[in-house]
């Protein structure tokens, strides 16, 4: 999924509400602080006591043996797909999936492997599509190693997947021989949303990642987990795309800070989701959809506007939007938008429609 760019030159306003993305967040102070006092090492080498101690609290949340801490998410992926397949291999995902639609073509680029997208609606396929996608073995088609779910599911409006259907499509996926990842950019926005635990959510999936750089506010950072042996092999293939770090505790101690400090305030960022939606609702020409967590869809034809119309004039007022389709926009919450702020949103998307 292509979004433009977010406008800043000398000739726009500056942002006064940024809804582009919760990729936009900024550390705060006390983020800062706990950066600037962190014990550091040579992390390439274990020699991080601090990224030591993110893999450690990570491997713990998520009730697997092991993990590992990389720069992004999609490294993250890129990685969990090299050390699960071969060239050649089959993966099956949503036909909206981040890993298909957003990464570069990086598993067919990096580890050769092709993905197969299932339909569904909301970002989501169910145990009935699993089982229709898998084929008989045979020498004439690619072996089917991997079936990856994304939680929350982003393009879908951010909506959670039930744990009960992730349990039955990693059963499914494991009794054909078949291993399991989840891509969990958002993962603790459905934990806080579902009141399901991070651990119970990814209990069926050989590994898991989670992003810290999203509305968990830290500067870059993602962690993925899984068994000792396949972290250990996954360590081979961070050294070869160069995700290897040296005195990388300044930025795990963020995510040390966003894990103890972040996650029940997500709770705010869905809140002011519902508050945008149900006013996107009330404005002539502008259908919103119901947010289950942080993101905000909505459509712009019956305002006779295009998408990127809608985002071009509102940048004009000083807020930003993202754009996903030719009438569907984008708005995301995260911990540098306030209740106010929302408001203040809704009012120039009033005048932008009004024209």
């Amino acid at each position: 999924m292509d979004y433009a760019p977010i406008r800043i030159s000398a000739d726009l306003p500056p942002l006064r509400v940024n809804l582009y993305s919760d990729t936009q967040t900024k550390p705060t102070a006390a983020m800062k602080a706990a950066m600037m006092e962190a014990e550091v090492g040579d992390e390439q080498f274990g020699l991080d006591p601090t990224v030591n101690a993110l893999c450690d609290k990570m491997a713990a949340l998520m009730g697997k043996e092991a993990a590992v801490f990389l720069p992004s998410g999609t490294m993250c992926n890129q990685v969990a797909i090299l050390t699960h397949c071969r060239p050649g291999d089959e993966i099956l995902a949503h036909e909206t999936a981040h890993i298909l639609t957003s990464e570069g073509g990086g598993a067919a680029a990096l580890t050769g492997a092709q993905i197969t997208g299932l339909a569904g609606p909301n970002g989501m396929f169910d145990a009935a599509a699993l089982r229709a996608s898998i084929r008989p073995k045979s020498r004439y088609a690619p072996p089917q190693t991997l079936m990856e779910v994304e939680q929350t599911a982003n393009t879908g409006g951010g909506a959670v997947w039930p744990v009960a259907v992730l349990d039955e499509l990693a059963a499914i996926a494991h009794a054909n021989g078949m291993a399991t990842h989840m891509d969990g950019a958002r993962l603790m926005n459905a934990v806080v949303q579902s009141g399901v635990s991070a651990s119970d959510m990814v209990a069926g999936y050989d590994s898991v990642w989670l992003d810290f750089t999203k509305g968990l506010g830290a500067p870059l950072g993602a962690v993925l987990c899984g068994t000792k042996e396949f972290i250990g092999r996954a360590w081979r293939w961070k050294q070869r795309v160069g995700g290897s770090m040296r005195q990388a505790g300044i930025c795990a101690a963020a995510c040390i800070h966003a894990l103890d400090h972040h996650i029940d305030r997500l709770a705010e960022d869905h809140a002011n989701a519902k508050k945008l939606a149900g006013g996107i609702s009330q404005i002539p020409g502008l259908k919103a959809e119901v947010p289950q967590t942080n993101l905000v869809f909505f459509d712009t034809s019956g305002a006779g506007i295009t998408a990127t119309e809608l985002a071009d004039r509102a940048r004009l007022h000083g807020v930003a939007f993202s754009t996903t389709g030719a009438h569907r926009v984008r708005a995301c919450t995260h911990l540098d938008v306030t209740a106010p702020q929302i408001d203040e949103a809704l009012s120039v998307l009033r005048q932008v429609v009004a024209g």
